[in-house]
């Protein structure tokens, strides 16, 4: 009876153990506010990337970051002026955008892009 009660967390587990090992597979890891925060901070040489408008960028952003609007024609053409093995960080408001970029990213040969979970939303929260 016990063990019955225990499968949805242990299915759970399982589906969470997946998802995260399939996030590091694609090279892109989704990261709280928290974790961003740690690791911008100990971090000497990093890309900090706003991917929203420029009206968005301009109504708050996070220190530091350069605004790359993930709609220009020429997104990766801007892109393309870091370095490749430089850890990328990218956030947009919500982080459907940055989770697209990021993807985009990877496959313009980007080794180490960070998510921002929940966009600059979360991070404001």
């Amino acid at each position: 009876m016990k063990i019955i009660k225990l499968l949805p967390v242990i299915a759970l587990f399982i589906a969470t153990t997946i998802g995260c090992e399939a996030q590091e597979t694609e090279g892109v890891k989704v990261i709280s506010p928290e974790e961003a925060r740690t690791a911008m901070a100990a971090e000497e040489e990093l890309i900090l990337i706003d991917i929203r408008t420029p009206k968005e960028f301009t109504q708050g952003n996070i220190e530091g970051a350069k605004n790359i609007n993930f709609f220009d024609a020429d997104f990766e053409a801007q892109m393309l002026q870091f370095d490749k093995q430089k850890p990328v960080y990218i956030y947009c408001r919500s982080g459907a955008r940055s989770a697209k970029a990021a993807k985009q990213l990877k496959g313009m040969g980007f080794k180490e892009i960070y998510d921002f979970e929940g966009g600059i939303l979360n991070w404001e929260d």
